[in-house]
């Protein structure tokens, strides 16, 4: 059996001598000698590059003050370009069809309504037939045995029946609308207009990206431009006037940059309302569009200073950020409700901001896509793919009143599909909604309310797993 030491003395052993050793005491073999610490070598003399994987591309960067890594910074951008280019795709056939809705003009006198259906007409045909025999009876025919009691009593008959059903478009009426527009149909929402133009043989389904790339810059841009404004605007006001008014700076710097891109959204809106057959189409890109713009309607004056161009870029670009961002708070305050005491009635109060915020903005921006589609000087008139009023508008009050005065919120008339062989149309019951342009101004309503759910949804979402983390790490 091995024995062990009685001390731990005996086991310590003398460091070698190459090795750097701390002495804070004199060396009791030379106590002239004072006490010495190892030096400390200067970082920079041996710093070595530190290399961190990043998640964009698989990329990496050398963290380096003095380097760049050119090849990171091309992934990156590139990377967010695809990002940025696949979420506007996605949200662009919406986009496209609110537009088209927002546009269109649905006079009160509107008397007709194409049917949805194509190629099966013969239901319909039967109605015509029907309307057709009666007046054959009146004009050319006349019973040897009615008197003429009895002809006023069929004539009246005649008269009431014709009136509850509608009457097909007449050749002349159909003549009258140009091939290149789309006939006013149901108001089904955005989604039927959606449907309506993928379907329409002038148009089709690649219609329904028309205006993408310059979407796609506008809101590059947008989160680009928007912070620097911002930061700008932050250290020339200073603090004190933003924390008293917290309003302030970010609503100038959202006004800021939606007047500087308001070009590019006059250029997306004329995209997307013009006709997509060649022989009408009035740009052939955003290049062309910009360089038509100012060559005819007054230069960069005329797109930045005309009022019906400036009025509704300021009303939407000040009223939309000061909703957005106020109304939440508002209304958490006056329900006694804030995002860190209760998160789920939070994002419900957001949820219902945001619904009662599009009561605002939608009229206004439905003023300023009906004059943006207006052209201004020596332009000529732009062939749109729906009906847009013949008269030229004189300005946001102007707009505003005749929607609501000369428009109708649905079409009088709506062709069905008879599914049953002598199945009676549909007579519309026009009321104070359907009889004025109310809803007119609020096209794309459903979409914002829908939008607004979904985000309300994802927010419930992230914060249970959030919730759900905090409870696993305690």
């Amino acid at each position: 059996m091995a024995s062990t030491p009685g001390s731990l003395r005996d086991l310590y052993s003398s460091p070698p001598p190459d090795r750097t050793s701390w002495r804070f005491s004199p060396d009791p073999a030379n106590p002239s000698q004072p006490a010495t610490i190892p030096p400390i070598s200067h970082p920079s003399s041996n710093w070595t590059p530190v290399v961190v994987n990043s998640p964009v591309l698989d990329a990496s960067i050398i963290r380096d003050e003095h380097s760049v890594n050119a090849n990171l910074v091309l992934k990156t951008v590139l990377a967010s370009a695809i990002m940025q280019y696949t979420t506007s795709a996605i949200a662009m056939p919406w986009e496209v069809g609110k537009l088209l809705l927002q546009v269109q003009w649905v006079p009160n006198d509107t008397i007709e309504a194409e049917p949805e259906i194509s190629g099966e007409e013969s239901d319909t045909e039967e109605v015509d037939a029907e309307l057709s025999d009666s007046s054959s009876e009146t004009y050319f025919q006349e019973p040897p045995t009615a008197s003429g009691s009895q002809l006023s009593l069929s004539r009246d008959s005649r008269r009431r029946r014709s009136q509850q059903l509608p009457t097909r478009p007449s050749r002349e009426s159909r003549s009258l609308r140009a091939e290149y527009v789309i006939p006013i149909g149901p108001t089904d929402g955005v989604w039927g207009m959606i449907k309506r133009l993928g379907r329409s043989r002038n148009e089709g389904w690649s219609s329904l990206w028309k205006g993408l790339l310059t979407a796609c810059v506008t809101d590059a841009m947008s989160s680009a431009i928007q912070p620097l404004i911002h930061n700008s605007l932050l250290s020339i006001i200073g603090p004190s006037p933003s924390n008293s008014h917290p309003l302030l700076i970010p609503v100038l710097s959202h006004l800021a940059t939606g007047l500087i891109l308001s070009p590019l959204d006059l250029i997306r809106t004329r995209l997307i309302a013009q006709s997509a057959i060649p022989a009408y189409k009035h740009y052939v890109g955003p290049v062309d569009a910009l360089s038509q713009i100012l060559r005819e309607e007054g230069g960069f004056k005329g797109v930045y200073l005309h009022p019906h161009l400036l009025i509704p870029a300021i009303l939407e670009n000040t009223l939309r950020p000061l909703i957005t961002l106020g109304f939440p708070s508002a209304l958490g305050r006056l329900v006694f409700v804030s995002p860190d005491s209760h998160f789920a009635a939070w994002s419900c109060v957001e949820f219902l901001a945001s619904c009662a915020g599009l009561l605002v903005t939608l009229p206004v921006e439905t003023i300023r896509r009906r004059l943006q589609v207006q052209v201004r000087g020596a332009a000529k008139p732009l062939r749109t793919c729906v009906q847009t009023r013949p008269k030229p508008y004189n300005g946001v009050v102007d707009v505003f009143w005749r929607i609501l005065s000369e428009e109708r919120s649905e079409p009088p008339l709506v062709y069905t599909r008879l599914r049953k062989k002598g199945k009676q149309p549909e007579k519309n019951r026009d009321g104070w909604y359907s009889s004025t342009g109310l809803g007119q101004l609020y096209r794309g309503f459903g979409m914002g309310v829908g939008a607004s759910a979904i985000v309300l949804v994802l927010a419930a979402i992230a914060g249970n797993d959030d919730r759900n983390m905090g409870w696993t790490e305690l």
